[in-house]
């Protein structure tokens, strides 16, 4: 074999590993991202779900208190929006729906006869199922987002996402320390 001829496959050779390697950072971003994406739709899925759960008890508290009730009602008719397709809006929710619920449990402390209910601790055992579906949702597009963000800021695949177009980290759901010490324990309230 000629030098010319060895120089020429080991050229094709690393042209072809570094297609490959192109090809193949490509598609992880597109799947991580895929992921992130799935992730947040089950977000919105499982807040529209609390927001449901929510909208039932403001009706059965409307029973026993009408005029604080309608509040409520038209507070939850407000602030629920559409899909929740960005980390800022998934907060957003999630904050509105510990706002909606503190009240609830307000109105609850207030009439023991309504916290007695049989259909209203159902409804908050709903509340409390969907809040751990929301929790455990947030969990998994948080690690989907931190393996996305590692794709796009770590060398050598950086270069390849930042030629496909790919420049924005996922921003991260949060909670704040405000935010743990003030959020409604639903179990700790509607205890019997």
């Amino acid at each position: 074999m000629s030098t010319g001829l060895i120089i020429v496959l080991i050229l094709v050779f690393i042209v072809v590993l570094c297609v490959g390697y192109f090809i193949s950072v490509q598609r992880n971003i597109v799947s991580v991202d895929e992921f992130c994406q799935n992730a947040m739709s089950q977000i919105s899925v499982q807040l529209n779900s609390r927001w449901d759960a929510v909208m039932s008890l403001a009706k059965l508290a409307a029973q026993y208190a009408k005029h604080e009730s309608e509040t409520l009602i038209n507070v939850i008719n407000q602030r629920r929006i559409g899909e929740v397709t960005t980390a800022q809006q998934a907060n957003e929710q999630q904050d509105a729906i510990t706002s909606v619920l503190s009240r609830i449990m307000a109105i609850g402390e207030a009439y023991p006869q309504l916290k007695a209910d049989g259909l209203f601790k159902e409804t908050m055992d709903g509340v409390r199922d969907y809040e751990e579906k929301v929790r455990m949702s947030r969990m998994v597009y948080n690690d989907t987002a931190t393996k996305y963000n590692r794709i796009i800021r770590q060398f050598p695949s950086s270069f390849v996402a930042s030629m496909l177009g790919y420049r924005d980290l996922k921003e991260y759901l949060k909670v704040d320390d405000e935010k743990k010490t003030s959020y409604p324990n639903l179990d700790d309230a509607f205890k019997n």
